[in-house]
């Protein structure tokens, strides 16, 4: 009966992140997202989100960290829900019509360490995070600009980066953590 008990090559946990794996091997040179002058093949939506994912482990965010996004539906956005789990964090997406107080009771709640906000909602971000008890850390800043050639607005402070600035630190080789179980929260 020993035999019979769940073992890593006979329970694989299903998620979503195999079938970005997936993808970029079977269908490799197909677009995976068309947004505006912005095309990608599945391949390289799959090394982009390896790229993320080892960017988010380098700068300290382990599994069970939770990232939070305030974006609207641009191709940062999507790859931050495969890339997020690929590092082992759990992803917080955050509604682009919310008011700054609802957004800084999530934040604080959810403990994000990190927050990837589109440059339009930036100024909601920061009336959010400046609503914050002086004794609770406010998580980090990405940027994520509409067109990556774009360059972030000019009001940014020094300690913020940007969402390609990640990607281009990144290692598209990255072992990306695969889950335990089904149960890890993944979205």
């Amino acid at each position: 009966m020993e035999e019979l008990k769940p073992m890593p090559p006979s329970s694989c946990p299903l998620t979503p992140l195999g079938f970005l794996e997936r993808a970029a091997t079977v269908y490799g040179d197909c677009p995976s997202i068309i947004y505006n002058n912005t095309t990608y093949t599945w391949s390289h939506t799959h090394r982009r989100c390896l790229k993320v994912a080892s960017s988010l482990s380098s700068n300290g965010i382990r599994p069970g960290h939770v990232v939070s996004v305030v974006a609207p539906n641009v191709p940062a956005m999507y790859e931050l829900q495969f890339a997020v789990p690929m590092s082992g964090a759990i992803l917080n997406n955050i509604n682009t019509r919310l008011d700054a107080r609802t957004i800084s009771i999530i934040l604080r709640h959810g403990e994000s360490k990190l927050v990837f906000v589109d440059y339009l909602s930036l100024d909601v971000i920061r009336e959010a995070l400046s609503l914050f008890p002086p004794e609770t850390p406010c998580p980090t800043l990405v940027v994520i600009t509409e067109d990556e050639e774009e360059a972030p607005p000019p009001s940014l402070s020094v300690d913020v980066c940007t969402y390609e600035s990640m990607v281009e630190r990144g290692d598209p080789e990255f072992k990306w953590v695969q889950p335990q179980s089904e149960w890890d929260p993944v979205v």
